[in-house]
Parts: C-alpha cells; structure tokens; sequence
C-alpha cells in the first residue's frame, strides 16, 4: 500500500509538472518582438520570425524608437528586441538597466561593426580625414552633418559635439531623417561629388554600394577604437525562465557584418524582408545548423527537422 501510494504520488507529481510546463509553453507561443527602422534590425528579426515560425510560433514585429521599444520590454509589451547597438545606445537603454527592468544577453549577436562619421572617399581623398578636418570643409558641407532618425543615440553624440563645439562643430546643423532619406541624400551629393558627411555604419550595403571612409580621430564618441560597435539582444528579465527554448534560439543567434551586408541589399532594394530571410537560410543550411542547436518546437519536437521542412 505504501509502494502504491509513493507511485500515485510521483505520477500525480509527473502531471502537476507537465501541467506547468504546458502553461509557460502557452505563454511563449506569441513572440512579441521590438524593433527599430534600421535594415540590419529588419534583417535580422526577419531571420528570428522566420525560424520562430517554423517552429510553430506566432509572431508580431512592433516597430517604434529606442526609448519606446525598450520601454514596451519593461512594460511586458514586448518580449525582446536584436538590435542594442552599444556604445551607440548605451545613455538610452542604461536608465532601464539601471531599474534592472530589461536584459541583456551574454554575447553579442554582432561582433565586428562599427558605426561613426563617414565621408565617401572622394571627400576623404579632398582632405576630410578626421573629425578635426569637418570644421576646415564648413562651407562646402553647407554647415551640415546627415544624421538618422531622430531620438536615436546617433543623433544625441552628434547634437553633443555640436552643442559643446567639439572638433570646432558649432553652429553646424544636424539633418535628422530617416535611414533611407540619409542615403538618398549622400548619393546625390556622390553623384555631383560634392563633401558631405554622415552618420555610417556597418554591417550595411552602403560599405558595398559606395566607396566609405570613416573618419579617424574621433576621441571616443562613438566608442573605443574608433566606433568599433557590437550587437547585442534584449529581452525581458524573466524571459528566460519563462520560454527558455525561444531564448535558447536568441543565444544561438549569431551574423558577421558580411552576412547581414548581404541580407540587407535586397532589402534595400524593396524585396520582402521574409522572403530575403528564407531564402538566405535556404542557402546557409550551416547557419541553419548553428542557430537551431537544442532548440525545440513550440511543442517539444525536432526543431532543425521542423524549420527545414517549412523552408522547402
């Protein structure tokens, strides 16, 4: 009688925990996932809905700023986002570290970016070389830096330097626009050969597109050695404990600056942003590999198996 209760007991125990294990999976089953405009963000959320879905998961893509996605992270609005740019949006995320209200990942999903002022290589080649060199080519930058869109960390350093005149910039005007409207504004000038500075970064088909110098001497502001930049994952505090298979898969993902580079071009030339992903994890089946180690199904099953058959 006792054996038999002991039993009952473990069996009573085995579906008291399959129990709670179904109501976290069911709560995970939605991903809700932050992001911003920038094409390298797109890209690679692309990627993380895509693997998620054939995984058996829902997902929604919330676009806004910074300080708003950060914040829906907080708020249980959102469960994570892929495109912390650090040190480029350290003061925007650092009043919600500081409240231990969002994570970070413990390694970066990008390693080998950079994000700074740039000049095409003409302007360079000219003499616009270094930070210093801007206030010499005032009058043929019209007094103007191209920035992105406002409330970004960007943005901020830039209105920094120009506000305290760092490297002689006062009086300057900061263009705040959107990614694309940057670009488009560089090309014209490229196409007449005319300076301009702007805010450049990589991973990005710009580095492919034109010929990119970034500015040296920068004293720091966008980072050590010279705006050397990394990527990085933020999700919700508990997010972890709550869908450790879905975290499983954010730790896995990994990109080069050359990969996301490639992933970015076509987007960049309006294709599906979905479409892109899928083809490119068609013909990264390595990649594949790499980012599916010991993740699962929504529901307990063969990942790899699972999104390789959505793939096909």
């Amino acid at each position: 009688m006792k054996s038999f209760k002991v039993i009952a007991g473990c069996c009573l125990l085995g579906l008291f925990s399959s129990s709670l294990l179904a109501a976290e999976q069911a709560s995970c089953q939605k991903a809700r996932i932050g992001m911003v405009g920038w094409t390298d963000v797109v890209a690679t959320t692309a990627v993380a809905s895509t693997l998620l879905e054939g995984l058996g998961y829902a997902t929604t893509q919330t676009q806004a700023s910074q300080q708003i996605v950060f914040s829906g992270i907080q708020r249980d609005q959102l469960d994570f986002f892929l495109g912390y740019w650090k040190p480029l949006m350290d003061d925007n995320i650092e009043p919600f570290l500081a409240k231990k209200t969002v994570r970070v990942l413990g390694e970066p999903g990008l390693a080998d970016g950079i994000s700074s002022l740039a000049v095409p290589s003409y302007t360079a080649e000219a003499g616009l070389k270094t930070y210093a060199d801007i206030a010499k080519f005032r009058d043929q930058l019209d007094g103007k830096i191209y920035g992105i869109d406002p409330g970004t960390g960007a943005n901020t350093t830039i209105k920094k330097m120009i506000d305290s005149n760092q490297f002689g910039l006062g009086g300057f005007e900061l263009i705040e626009s959107s990614e694309s409207a940057m670009l488009a504004a560089v090309s014209r000038a490229a196409r007449n050969k005319k300076p301009v500075v702007f805010f450049g970064w990589k991973p990005h088909p710009m580095n492919i597109k034109m010929d990119v110098t970034y500015l040296t001497g920068s004293e720091g502001v966008f980072g050590a050695d010279e705006g050397l930049a990394t990527v990085w994952t933020v999700t919700a505090p508990d997010y972890a404990q709550r869908c450790p298979n879905v975290d499983r898969l954010l730790n896995n993902l990994s990109f080069t600056a050359a990969q996301e580079s490639q992933l970015m071009a076509p987007i960049m030339d309006r294709e599906e942003a979905k479409d892109v992903a899928r083809k490119w994890l068609q013909e990264n089946p390595q990649e594949l590999s790499k980012f599916l180690a010991g993740v699962t199904t929504f529901d307990g099953k063969d990942g790899a198996a699972a999104v390789q058959a959505a793939l096909k």
